[in-house]
């Protein structure tokens, strides 16, 4: 990967654990890059980091519940986040569960991919595409759709 990514790093209580263990295990790709984490993920993060010598460029936002969420989406929403990975506590009730599913909203709004597992995480921290640069995504597009029309004349509308 050539390209310095902003990357955000999220991680429910159940799940930090995971996400130390993930972050440490790609540890050569992320310190390449710059990371933005929810207050507590980043604290620990940062921590593991130190202990192996691995320096990377970590900015922690506040706790989730204290509006790390909303802050990281915000930066979505403004086109600075380039990939977000968001280990969710599925099993357990969140608080602030208005945050979660604004910050997943505007992930999918804008086109930023976000990974919810180690291996989705996995397969989006390494794909090709970030290093090809004739490749734009798409802008997603949200037009009304017409039951009436065929698939193809939908396409076309």
């Amino acid at each position: 990967m050539n390209k310095k990514l902003t990357i955000a790093l999220v991680a429910h209580d159940q799940r930090k654990a995971d996400m130390v263990e993930w972050a440490t295990f790609n540890a050569a790709t992320l310190s390449k890059h710059k990371l933005v984490c929810t207050g507590t993920t980043g604290g620990l993060i940062k921590k593991a980091f130190d202990e192996k010598g691995i320096n990377a460029e970590i900015i922690c936002m506040n706790s989730g519940p204290l509006g790390g969420d909303a802050e990281i989406a915000a930066m979505v929403v403004r086109h600075e986040i380039n990939l977000a990975i968001f280990l969710i506590d599925d099993l357990n009730p969140q608080p602030h569960e208005a945050d979660i599913q604004m910050l997943l909203r505007q992930c999918r709004i804008h086109n930023v991919p976000i990974a919810c597992n180690r291996y989705s995480a996995d397969l989006m921290i390494t794909s090709t595409l970030w290093d090809n640069n004739d490749y734009v995504p798409t802008v997603p597009q949200y037009v009304k759709f017409n039951r009436e029309l065929s698939v193809a004349d939908a396409a076309k509308a």
